[in-house]
């Protein structure tokens, strides 16, 4: 029997019509019964639902934000069907889904469920109209909303999968569409047990990808990128970039651990717990190999760069004249648990700890006011943490022309920046 594929498509590979066009090119010769195509939002459609969620906070209007955002796809749509297409109807009732929605008061109690509940919408309107465009050519699929069986907590905004009940609905609901369907759905979107909307972290599709493979028992996993493969730098950022033709899992997942962003960190751990392979390739250039990750058993000795960016330092000072001990690292770390915020840097002295974390909203606030009766609590926002893995040189100052240095850590494979622009 044929083992099942994922196909994973991100917001690049269906920013506009001819690019959902590419897609379906990239899908004529290999769509088949067994195959699951997951579809993240439109090129930058999750930006845009925050920023509308970000207005409703305010209580800004949100007309003309949401008009744009409705304007946007509806010029896709004209561009890949005939005027008189369901799937015209079919947007309308998305967006009016959308704007009584948005009517609800929003807060920071309830911020993160409306969120999950409001960004949802960009996964579930761009597999719809994919969907749609590849059964109009000819391509006949099935549209199934994840939320049926990508089973989650009610950690909104992080949900945590509930693997066995996942696996359940996939192998019960899923399997038996497979044996006679491809089946288009969406990726970073879940359920909690109450039904209600839960999404995985930003970027979730790729994870999505792997829950499903995993699930399933696939064959294989494909994430279609606006890249040749895995490089060992952003090309966006850096020059003379290096492709990798295979990658073992654990190299792979170091690099998402300190931030690459040509995959998603948490996708890795399922697929090599499984032995599933993941396939990354270029949508501008379906023919070429790309780059695959399996268990090889030996490291890729190119260096690595890593950029993230939107980081903060946070110090915290003790109060008094004691050490740093276990005891206070267990704290911060006990309260950034709570408040599902990811270190990425850490450095600790006799007298103080700093880490580096992603911005996010309301974030910061919440951790200096939860500890500030314990610590001297100072912060850096708008940093950059620069990381090299398997560094191959002991001078880095090329890497960082024009950036103020303010920490830096270098373990025998790993050097680390935390800098800022001067």
């Amino acid at each position: 029997m044929t083992k099942t594929q994922i196909f994973k498509f991100g917001g690049a590979s269906v920013k506009d019509a001819s690019a959902v066009k590419n897609l379906a090119e990239i899908l004529r010769n290999r769509l088949r019964k067994n195959m699951v195509i997951v579809v993240s939002a439109m090129g930058k459609t999750t930006n845009a639902l925050e920023k509308l969620l970000e207005l409703r906070m305010k209580e800004e209007d949100i007309s003309s934000n949401s008009t744009i955002l409705k304007n946007y796809h509806l010029e896709i749509c004209k561009d890949l069907f005939p005027a008189d297409h369901t799937i015209f109807s079919k947007l309308d009732n998305y967006f009016l889904q959308l704007e009584k929605l948005l009517v609800n008061p929003i807060t920071k109690d309830n911020y993160d469920e409306y969120y999950d509940r409001v960004v949802a919408f960009g996964e579930l309107i761009s597999s719809r109209i994919v969907m749609e465009y590849l059964c109009e050519i000819g391509l006949v699929s099935v549209w199934q909303d994840a939320r049926e069986f990508i089973s989650t907590n009610s950690d909104f905004r992080f949900a945590k999968i509930n693997w066995e009940k996942t696996r359940l609905n996939c192998q019960k609901n899923l399997k038996s569409i497979l044996d006679q369907f491809p089946v288009v759905t969406q990726g970073f979107i879940g359920a909690d047990p109450q039904g209600r909307t839960t999404t995985l972290g930003r970027e979730g599709s790729d994870f999505t990808a792997a829950i499903l493979a995993t699930s399933l028992d696939a064959g294989s996993v494909t994430i279609w990128k606006d890249v040749p493969g895995v490089l060992n730098a952003d090309p966006k950022l850096f020059e003379d970039t290096q492709l990798f033709d295979e990658l073992d899992y654990q190299q792979a997942a170091q690099m998402t651990f300190y931030g690459a962003s040509v995959i998603h960190p948490k996708t890795i751990k399922p697929l090599a717990n499984s032995g599933i392979p993941l396939f990354v390739k270029s949508f501008l250039k379906p023919e070429a190999a790309g780059t695959k990750i399996f268990q090889l058993g030996k490291q890729n000795p190119i260096p690595t760069i890593v950029l993230k960016q939107n980081q903060i330092l946070v110090t915290f000072r003790v109060t008094d004249f004691t050490f740093i001990e276990e005891e206070q690292i267990h704290t911060i770390y006990e309260q950034l648990n709570a408040l599902k915020l990811r270190v990425n840097f850490l450095q600790t002295s006799a007298i103080s700890v700093s880490i580096i974390i992603d911005q996010q909203l309301f974030k910061l606030e919440q951790l200096v006011n939860s500890l500030k009766n314990k610590f001297i609590i100072r912060y850096n926002e708008g940093l950059e943490l620069l990381t090299v893995l398997h560094p191959d040189r002991k001078d880095f100052s090329d890497l960082n022309p024009g950036y103020e240095i303010l920490l830096e850590q270098s373990t025998r494979n790993t050097v680390q920046f935390v800098r800022r622009k001067e």
